[in-house]
């Protein structure tokens, strides 16, 4: 297959093995959406599910949780990792809603990523789980079978999100995103498969005999 018609057969493929696709992170509105794809940087999204009911039993709005103090917060995210970085974001970017945004989680990518502990990807997850718009979110699992699917040489994050946006048809955005986190998950893992064993790498790389080696993100 040319890269096309790989782009093509995935597409068909994803839409085949997960025609529904819901949010992995548990959430209720943008704000608390928002705060778990922060807290999901460097952890699992089920864990994060296991933490955010007791945080967001204490505050689930940017006012609420602008009370709470930073040891509190941090106290409940601890075991997400990285908790007095994301106790403190999650802290500052309340306050920052309330006094600019009018309590609103914003809907373009410029003031989401200007808000503490809210890089590009979180931002897109957001514009496009929360507020609909085309996106492309590409966390580990998209960067890593995007390579394996020769989808792009990988060199980096920005490039891996501009290529897939470029083969992929623009209204598919938004499920692909997830259809490809839950393939990776349950076929294509970082140590389950190499680019020769799961179904669609065995599918678009017939014949091939060494291992795909990834680029890191």
């Amino acid at each position: 297959m040319n890269k096309s018609e790989r782009f093509i057969h995935i597409n068909k493929r994803l839409h085949e093995m997960y025609p529904e696709t819901p949010i992995p992170l548990e959430h209720d509105s943008n704000y608390t959406l928002l705060i778990a794809v922060l807290l999901s940087a460097q952890c699992t999204d089920k864990r994060v599910n296991l933490v955010t009911p007791e945080l967001f039993a204490l505050a689930d709005n940017p006012e609420d949780m602008s009370l709470v103090t930073t040891e509190e917060i941090r106290r409940i995210i601890k075991p997400c990792g990285l908790s007095p970085k994301k106790s403190r974001a999650i802290s500052t970017l309340s306050k920052i809603l309330m006094d600019k945004h009018e309590g609103q989680v914003p809907e373009n990518y410029e003031a989401l990523e200007d808000l503490p502990g809210v890089g590009h990807k979180t931002a897109s997850v957001v514009m496009s789980q929360g507020f609909k718009h085309p996106a492309f979110p590409v966390d580990t699992h998209v960067h890593r079978l995007a390579q394996r699917w020769r989808l792009t040489n990988g060199k980096n994050v920005k490039q891996t999100e501009s290529d897939l946006k470029k083969g992929f048809p623009k209204e598919n955005w938004n499920k692909l995103h997830i259809q490809i986190i839950y393939y990776g998950r349950e076929h294509c893992t970082a140590r389950g498969c190499d680019g020769r064993i799961c179904p669609i790498c065995l599918e678009i790389n017939p014949g091939r005999k060494s291992p795909i080696i990834n680029s890191k993100a």
